[in-house]
């Protein structure tokens, strides 16, 4: 994501440390302590500047929502957003989504959502979009057995690519559209969402439920 400089960046983010987790390896297999009575971890990789997960949040005070996003420029947008609306149970960390399986314990989120994620289109850089195997791997550790994603995007070549990937390597795909939108609004919209959808450009979206992740030396298998 490209944004232009923000004024006083720095002190905006600071501003934001209610909402802020600058130290997220503390909180590995202890998130849940930041809402304990959540019934639910959301986590979202690239929220750009908030609008999806700052709705999500509001429309369910009772799951705790996690937001990933690299771009400070647009983080400090959506941390804005969140505490002007009051939001007690949404939180923003600025990490890579490939850092994931070392800021989470196995098991602890119950739900991603990939939302227009970089297609990286050249097939060299393939390894960089969020539904390569390698990503997918670290997202089964970090659910717990048969979580799921949630993945949406305007890029027809990258959602028949990711389906492929999907398959490929073993992961259940269910309630695939080719369009979301087109007997009315489904769900919450992404900043980015809403733009195609005014330009008449289809939403395609996915779900995947996790299989059971491969049990780790020492420890019993999932059933």
């Amino acid at each position: 994501m490209r944004m232009r400089k923000r004024n006083n960046l720095e002190p905006r983010l600071e501003a934001c440390g209610a909402v802020w987790i600058r130290e997220p390896q503390n909180y590995r297999g202890n998130w849940r302590s930041l809402l304990p009575e959540a019934r639910a971890l959301h986590l979202e990789i690239g929220c750009g500047k908030g609008k999806f997960t700052v709705e999500m949040a509001e429309l369910h005070p009772d799951v705790l929502f996690l937001a990933v996003e690299r771009v400070k420029e647009a983080l400090v947008l959506a941390m804005e957003k969140a505490i002007a609306m009051g939001l007690k149970n949404v939180f923003f960390l600025s990490v890579d989504a490939a850092e994931l399986d070392q800021l989470f314990a196995p098991g602890e989120a119950d739900r991603i959502y990939l939302n227009f994620c970089d297609p990286w289109p050249r097939s060299k850089n393939a390894k960089r979009r969020l539904t390569y195997h390698t990503f997918l791997e670290k997202y089964r550790t970090v659910l717990r057995p048969e979580g799921e994603i949630h993945f949406k995007t305007d890029n027809a070549a990258l959602f028949a690519w990711s389906l492929e990937e999907f398959e490929r390597y073993g992961y259940p795909v269910c309630n695939v559209t080719d369009d979301l939108h087109k007997d009315g609004i489904v769900g919450v919209m992404t900043g980015y969402e809403e733009k195609f959808h005014a330009l008449g450009i289809p939403i395609h979206r996915c779900e995947i439920q996790m299989p059971p992740r491969p049990a780790q030396s020492g420890e019993k298998p999932t059933t």
